[in-house]
């Protein structure tokens, strides 16, 4: 089970292009946001995306008033430059006999166009993301709903995430916890003391055949 922004795709330059272009149509006065401000409000959704960047760059207006307009620019920039992770497809080429699936914060519909457009789709036995589950990582709610869905056992799941909430979720459900140091979280995953560490996904197959039958261990 993977997260998407920042695990499997690098999307920070289209979500800072819609964050900005959100704020330009509310307070077109206002200065963007820097690329570095945003990528460390992203990971907890859309609304707190928003939230945080309104209070950043000092706006008085309500999230909900805010965020169709950054969805609708988000939906014109989703891939105008948003590129896979080196060695994500290979990754995912190793492990195409597994049952491999997407759970994301960014809205669900949003992820599964994108990774339509990218044609990485049909790789995912499900894209799971906001709207699709009633609450969002870290509750396990979604992930576990996932593995029932499947079929599959907290022995036979991992979650791959690049954040501390990525961690979070998997331990919540009692899965083994994989944290990837190349997102937009690095020091926040490390501090997170997942049960393993990457600083390639092209490492995960051989990690998952070292930690089968293993069950997950917490913190390290």
């Amino acid at each position: 089970m993977f997260d998407l922004d920042g695990t499997l795709v690098d999307s920070i330059r289209d979500i800072a292009a819609a964050v900005n272009d959100a704020l330009a149509r509310i307070a077109p006065e206002t200065p963007p946001l820097g690329l570095a401000q945003i990528r460390s409000y992203v990971g907890d959704g859309a609304s707190v995306l928003i939230a945080r960047s309104l209070e950043t760059a000092g706006v008085a207006a309500r999230v909900e008033e805010v965020l169709p307009f950054y969805l609708e620019a988000y939906g014109r920039h989703l891939l105008d430059s948003t590129t896979f992770y080196p060695g994500v497809l290979e990754a995912l080429d190793t492990l195409a006999d597994r049952t491999l699936t997407v759970l994301t914060n960014k809205a669900g519909d949003l992820s599964r166009q994108l990774l339509t457009g990218m044609g990485a789709a049909h790789r995912f036995a499900r894209i799971w993301g906001g709207g699709d589950v009633p609450s969002k990582k870290p509750d396990p709610q979604g992930l576990v709903r996932l593995m029932a869905e499947l079929g599959a056992g907290a022995d036979e799941t991992a979650m791959v995430g690049d954040s501390p909430v990525d961690v979070a979720t998997g331990r919540a459900a009692g899965v083994l916890s994989v944290g990837v140091t190349y997102g937009l979280d690095p020091r926040g995953v490390v501090s997170s003391r997942p049960d393993a560490l990457l600083d390639d996904l092209r490492d995960l197959p051989g990690l998952l055949q070292r930690f089968a039958g293993t069950p997950a261990t917490g913190p390290a």
